[in-house]
């Protein structure tokens, strides 16, 4: 398994489907895009972290960890990724594995008895099995299990090779991704396709945000086949690879996924957002041209044209009370990934200040549309520590910051408004509907009136001194 996984971490590193890695020469190449983890600190996630978060979606399969229990336990839940049916996904299965596992080297025979356990109770279409530190590193061939109780049960178990210790939260992403290709993808076949099928890629349904594009897909009578990984299905995924067009939101995680189906199968791929509206408005373009391509409907394009139309009025319609009061309003947006980027494009739009954005989890194809967005790389910072956050949030030099949940109590603390919006949120901000939303989630935060309240001066604070004398 190690050599195996040396050579597919290789392969990852250097992804053909990266513009950015291909224009390096072979020996930065090699090196790849992920840093490597800092021992001791498990903040941002570890390899097997961001392989549970791609797969973890897949609804109405079982995610069986294979390792002790603290694993499971840090891994599950930690996005809300919406069903919208099965909810098995949100059961935790692991074989807590203990000392005694580790020193007597049972721990294959009892990953074997909780697949057996798992599928006997909830009879899954698979089984996915996620190897751990441990596991890895005592040999335990999770392979060779899944291959043996796929053969014995009669479902089958798909084993996730991405141990936390061979690289960071990305790396596991596209691990997750490989897992697929060689064992889900294209093992099903659908029978009959419905016209104009299409998957997207690296779409988690994170607070129902694809429930807010399935609707635009649906009026143009284009057919989302699979959302690999959001609110899916095992037999849609493991039949993606007969739709027409892939589109790839979120190229950190599951770029070798769609570069490698048009490889294996045939089918065009494309990257874009659905943050903004105009990064909507595009992204429908784009899918229609691609469908149009391949000759199956040629009134997509002026239906799209035509929904664009339609839907853009009225977003912007809808956006208009506010826009007067958050022009000009400065963000600090410490977020990474597609967000990076996406984000920026949607604040824009209404007329916002990107004070700076963060790219500690972006790859460098973000970091190039980031340049081309705010024309540069002055805005961009890696990691700001918690003090500096703090004292740029105290001098007043942002508006808002917009971030996840580890940094918001900085912000209350320096008595700036704060909004989530990272993948840990509650709210849905994709498409023209979630632009809405975003816009006036964001009014709301800055015209709150206790900001006024909280930063005035405390009465002592203003009162004349009393003087100790009687005069």
């Amino acid at each position: 398994m190690g050599q195996n996984l040396h050579t597919r971490i290789a392969d990852i590193f250097n992804e053909p489907g990266c513009d950015k890695n291909v224009a390096k020469e072979e020996k930065a190449r090699k090196k790849g895009c992920s840093k490597p983890l800092t021992p001791g600190a498990a903040a941002g996630g570890c390899a097997f972290d961001g392989a549970k978060i791609a797969l973890q979606p897949i609804t109405d399969v079982v995610h069986l960890v294979h390792g002790p229990l603290a694993c499971e336990g840090n891994g599950w839940d930690n996005r809300h990724a919406s069903s919208s049916g099965p909810m098995l996904y949100r059961s935790g299965f692991t074989t807590d594995m203990t000392e005694m596992d580790i020193v007597m080297g049972s721990g294959e025979k009892r990953l074997y008895r909780a697949i057996k356990e798992a599928i006997s109770k909830h009879n899954p279409p698979a089984v996915f099995v996620y190897a751990t530190c441990v596991p890895a590193l005592i040999g335990d061939d999770i392979d060779a299990v899944c291959r043996h109780a796929s053969e014995k049960l009669g479902t089958p178990c798909i084993p996730v090779n991405a141990p936390g210790f061979v690289g960071s939260k990305n790396l596991g992403n596209k691990l997750a991704g490989e897992a697929l290709l060689d064992h889900v993808i294209g093992t099903h076949e659908p029978g009959a396709m419905a016209p104009n099928s299409v998957n997207i890629l690296g779409e988690y349904n994170l607070s129902g945000e694809l429930w807010q594009i399935k609707p635009l897909l649906d009026a143009l009578g284009i057919n989302l086949h699979a959302s690999i990984t959001g609110d899916a299905r095992y037999h849609l995924v493991a039949s993606s690879h007969r739709a027409q067009v892939n589109m790839m939101v979120c190229s950190t995680a599951l770029i070798n996924v769609a570069r490698k189906m048009q490889e294996r199968y045939g089918i065009p791929y494309f990257e874009g957002s659905f943050y903004g509206i105009s990064d909507t408005s595009e992204a429908l373009r784009q899918l229609a041209t691609l469908l149009v391509g391949t000759g199956t409907d040629a009134g997509l394009i002026a239906r799209t044209e035509a929904l664009i139309a339609a839907e853009e009025a009225r977003a912007w319609a809808r956006i208009a009370p506010y826009r007067a009061r958050l022009r000009g309003k400065r963000v600090l947006l410490y977020t990474g990934g597609v967000k990076s980027w996406s984000v920026v494009s949607a604040l824009q739009e209404i007329g916002m200040e990107i004070v700076s954005t963060s790219v500690r989890k972006s790859t460098d194809n973000d970091k190039l549309k980031i340049k081309e967005l705010m024309g540069g790389d002055a805005h961009m910072v890696d990691s700001i520590p918690p003090r500096e956050m703090y004292a740029t949030l105290k001098r007043g030099d942002a508006d808002i910051m917009l971030s996840g949940g580890r940094t918001q109590f900085v912000a209350l603390k320096a008595r700036t408004p704060w909004l989530d919006i990272n993948q840990e949120r509650h709210n849905a901000y994709a498409g023209y509907d979630g632009m809405v939303d975003l816009v006036h989630a964001l009014d709301r935060a800055i015209s709150n009136p206790v900001w006024s309240d909280l930063r005035r001066p405390a009465p002592w604070d203003d009162a004349p001194s009393l003087s100790l004398a009687a005069e």
